[in-house]
């Protein structure tokens, strides 16, 4: 199957309403709208959502979403899902979530709930102003505690490509150019790693950062330059305890016939080649390491059709 790129992602908040303030008074994203099942926000540049906050009293990953090139591509997923063994909680139909459009949902080997769609509807996007202005979903880090066959299920059933790796602790995942939608990492368990969103380049990296600390919120790790990938980034963490992520000048394959993964060593230097973040401190690390999360459940997931 081909996955065109990453959507949206879904996150499990104890506190929605302060969750969903901190996103719009302080990270830069726009309301585009809510329902009895979650609050959705959207980025600078597009009226269609990037981050959905669903009410729980845990947190962890609600669902993941991914863009397909039309219906007959999710109709042909679900039935290559079903063939290889994988578990749909949601068989191809119409969503119901803004936008609409056409999609299915399975689980991964850890239990994640994984949205595929297609023909999701524009909003229109009024474009107001804000301080920061993230203009889009650049990936999602998860932690598993299944690496290897995690990291296979992705490139082997869904079609991800490897583009990088840090030794045997992560692998940069992409589905187009650009250089990975998600990073897994090897973890103690399935968890939520961080969420980063794009910035339009370095100086908007930059004056999010200094707006941000008007505000009272000092990074959690960064501002530098990660080595796979090439990205610029600055961690931060939201009142749930997720870490989220400034990113820009992410690094796109230049030719998928010639890619060759590298496997880079894992040290300070890969992590910042700039040298200008130092270490991340323990309280980021924590916070990266996620809480154990179990995955779908029918009470905290529901079905991507208006049935669910």
């Amino acid at each position: 199957m081909k996955i065109r790129d990453i959507r949206h992602v879904g996150l499990l908040s104890p506190a929605v309403a302060a969750h969903t303030d901190y996103y719009l008074k302080v990270w830069g994203l726009r309301s585009a709208g809510e329902d009895r099942q979650a609050r959705y926000l959207r980025a600078a540049s597009t009226g269609r959502h990037v981050l959905s906050l669903h009410t729980a009293d845990r947190i962890g990953l609600h669902h993941l979403a991914f863009s397909l090139d039309g219906r007959d591509a999710v109709d042909a997923a679900a039935a290559e899902l079903e063939r290889r063994g994988t578990t749909l909680v949601a068989q191809p139909g119409d969503l119901d979530e803004p936008g609409g459009g056409y999609g299915l949902r399975f689980l991964d080997p850890e239990n994640r709930c994984i949205e595929l769609s297609a023909g999701v509807a524009e909003p229109p996007n009024d474009r107001s102003a804000g301080n920061v202005a993230p203009r889009g979903l650049c990936h999602v880090g998860l932690n598993t505690r299944w690496f290897e066959k995690v990291v296979a299920f992705y490139t082997d059933i869904l079609g991800f490509r490897v583009s990088d790796r840090i030794e045997d602790r992560m692998a940069f995942l992409r589905c187009g150019r650009r250089h990975h939608v998600i990073v897994l990492s090897r973890g103690d368990y399935a968890s939520v790693n961080h969420v980063a969103y794009v910035m339009a380049n370095v100086d908007d990296v930059m004056r999010g950062v200094s707006n941000l600390r008007a505000m009272g919120h000092e990074p959690a790790w960064g501002p530098g330059r990660h080595g796979p990938g090439n990205n610029i980034f600055c961690y931060y963490r939201d009142p749930a305890g997720y870490v989220n992520e400034f990113s820009s000048d992410i690094e796109y394959i230049a030719d998928e016939a010639t890619h060759k993964p590298a496997v880079w060593k894992r040290a300070p230097e890969t992590a910042d080649v700039w040298g200008t973040a130092g270490a991340p401190g323990p309280g980021v690390r924590k916070a990266m390491a996620g809480d154990p999360d179990p995955g779908w459940a029918a009470k905290d997931v529901k079905a991507a059709g208006g049935n669910g």
